[in-house]
């Protein structure tokens, strides 16, 4: 087996020339709400419909989800970067002046205004190096129009379309 001579800060300088989009993932425990920033999101299938999600193991979001076996990923809309800037920080409760909505089968919370929820339930776990890849089969969705929050090399922006 051949080993990796990058080191961390180089790595992530290399991976974060690939632009994504921002997405804030939830879950609820006993009314205790949880969240999480993340970038590592795809769709996974359409059938079943289903997506992954990768969560650092250190997040507080990541065993809950692990418990309770449901998460809810909303995929943030470009004027949400300060949402996505107090998910991506440890502290007291994120949800704090968060406008939210309740999902009504699952109780996670969602982001209003976001561009669109995804509702899962968690078909597989594994774990690869500091992260659990959770694959989840989507239980609820919606969208509404609008623009998405763009990331690239440590920055939010806005998505422009490029003209042939």
């Amino acid at each position: 087996m051949t080993t990796s001579t990058l080191d961390v800060a180089e790595f992530r300088s290399i991976v974060g020339h690939f632009a994504t989009g921002v997405t804030v993932i939830t879950t609820v425990r006993d009314g205790e709400r949880f969240g999480t920033t993340a970038s590592a999101f795809s769709s996974l299938s359409l059938e079943p419909p289903s997506v992954l999600v990768c969560l650092n193991r250190s997040s507080t979001t990541n065993p809950v989800i692990a418990e309770t076996g449901v998460f809810a990923v909303n995929i943030l809309a470009d004027d949400q970067a300060g949402i996505a800037r107090r998910f991506g920080a440890r502290g007291p409760d994120k949800f704090d002046g968060t406008p939210i909505d309740v999902h009504a089968a699952t109780g996670i919370p969602l982001i209003e205004g976001a561009l669109a929820t995804i509702v899962c339930e968690v078909m597989d776990a594994p774990v690869g190096g500091t992260h659990t890849v959770y694959f989840g089969r989507v239980i609820d969705a919606h969208a509404r129009a609008g623009e998405p929050l763009a990331y690239y090399r440590g920055q939010f922006g806005r998505f422009a379309e490029y003209q042939i």
